[in-house]
């Protein structure tokens, strides 16, 4: 009779459907309709990372993750593209006057690390830092990585996507393309570091 009276209160009913209660913390989490859950893996997690008992801790904390996915994506993306361009293309002029560096007496990949002056190090990481403080100090929209001053792919200042649709199409090609560039990087910088 017990198990009666917390059937009629979970679901309305001592003979009602258990699928009525949403609220249950013995369901599990279905992430399998999120964004990034495509073929043919569909939502991936060998490693159960995203298993909780509480499903408002899981909810958390798998939007944590994706914050995090977006954002390594997007550096990683960038990072492809700086580890390319430079094969073809450098800035005319200094990069540091003082010591008259020039852009192009700067090598490409892990030999350029010694030849940035160190107050260039400085810069570059304060950039980074102004970045990761004002980017994440406000909640995310609707999606994760959908900051308020930051537009779509998280370019600071760039235009939003107004259309439901098209956004989350966006959204699923930019977490992709993020995985992909982050293994990419991965084998640039071991390529780098094996052939120089």
């Amino acid at each position: 009779i017990i198990g009666m009276f917390f059937q009629d209160g979970l679901t309305g009913s001592a003979w009602g459907d258990w699928s009525n209660y949403t609220d249950s913390p013995l369901r599990a989490l279905d992430l399998s309709s999120e964004l990034g859950a495509c073929p043919p893996l569909g939502f991936w997690d060998p490693l159960d990372l995203s298993k909780f008992s509480d499903p408002v801790t899981a909810e958390g904390q798998f939007k944590r993750r994706r914050v995090v996915e977006l954002q390594h994506g997007r550096v990683s993306m960038l990072a492809c593209i700086g580890y390319i361009v430079p094969e073809y293309f450098k800035w005319p002029g200094y990069c540091a006057p003082s010591l008259e560096l020039k852009f192009e007496d700067i090598p490409n990949g892990f030999q350029a690390i010694d030849k940035i002056p160190g107050i260039g190090w400085v810069q570059i990481l304060a950039f980074v830092g102004l970045i990761e403080i004002f980017n994440l100090q406000s909640e995310p929209k609707e999606y994760p990585g959908d900051y308020e001053l930051f537009g779509a792919f998280g370019i600071p200042g760039g235009g939003s996507i107004e259309d439901k649709e098209k956004k989350e199409k966006s959204l699923l090609a930019e977490i992709n393309n993020g995985r992909l560039a982050m293994m990419a990087i991965i084998g640039m910088f071991f390529q780098n570091g094996l052939t120089g």
